[in-house]
């Protein structure tokens, strides 16, 4: 039963959300050219329950700058990306002229009912208002269909990265992702099923990627943290990284491995 203090702590925590989720459009640019890729193997594994259906019809959903969009096209799939974010979108349709980009959420998609094979949503299911996505998301998906979240996350079982995530206070790292998975957070509808999606599957790639200290802490300011933070903060908070980096036999010579990893979530629509 709802109480009367629970009520405004919970349109408190949306409220925040929104404004999170909000933040990038701000630097869509350097978000599409420092975010990190998705592993294949993640990939593939999440469009496993739909591998044999031609042509593939496959919508990135938070499609953002279309890093996912991108890889998703590369395997030969009919793509849709949904975009709520003008800029992004904009910087996405920049980026991929000859892919169909719409703007819309997932409380809102603009397509027809079971018109996809698969939804995809790459570091973004945890923006969406679960109770209503879910629904919509299984309306548009045909039955068998998959819905798939990606999410990168630093490996922080290798000490300099778990250092790191000290300064950051980054909450998407490897051990985070065990102890609550991100697409556990919206009152754990996924991981339990639902009425229109079988229970959750989930699984860990490995997604090392090229960096450099100077991408590294361009790609660490797109973070919604970041984003949010007073200006001097930010510029003080980035200093410290930066230091922190330089100071490191493993990231103060020029190119390194960022030890990544890419966790996925699937589920199943139901008949």
């Amino acid at each position: 039963m709802e109480t009367g203090d629970d009520r405004p702590d919970a349109e408190t925590a949306s409220a925040n959300r929104m404004r999170r989720a909000s933040s990038f459009g701000a630097v869509a640019a350097q978000y599409a050219r420092y975010r990190p890729s998705y592993a294949e193997a993640a990939i593939g594994w999440c469009l496993a329950p739909v591998r044999g259906a031609r042509p593939l019809r496959i919508v990135d959903l938070g499609a953002g700058t279309g890093i996912l969009t991108g890889a998703l096209v590369g395997l030969g799939a009919d793509v849709v990306a949904v975009e709520p974010d003008p800029e992004m979108l904009a910087e996405l349709r920049r980026r991929l002229p000859e892919v169909r980009a719409l703007a819309g959420s997932a409380e809102a998609i603009p397509l027809p009912d079971q018109s996809v094979d698969a939804v995809l949503c790459g570091q973004a299911m945890h923006w969406f208002d679960l109770e209503r996505a879910l629904p919509e998301i299984g309306r548009v998906l045909r039955s068998g269909g998959v819905l798939a979240g990606l999410w990168n996350m630093e490996d922080d079982r290798v000490g300099w990265i778990a250092e790191l995530a000290k300064i950051t206070k980054n909450g998407m790292t490897l051990s985070l992702w065990r102890q609550t998975p991100e697409a556990d957070r919206e009152e754990h509808m996924l991981l339990a099923g639902s009425d229109w999606f079988t229970p959750t599957e989930e699984d860990e790639f490995d997604n090392k990627q090229s960096r450099t200290a100077d991408s590294l802490v361009a790609g660490i300011a797109t973070t919604s943290v970041f984003l949010l933070m007073e200006e001097a903060e930010r510029a003080r908070t980035l200093a410290t990284i930066r230091d922190f980096l330089d100071g490191r036999p493993e990231t103060s010579a020029g190119e390194f491995t960022l030890p990544l990893m890419t966790g996925a979530v699937r589920a199943v629509r139901r008949p």
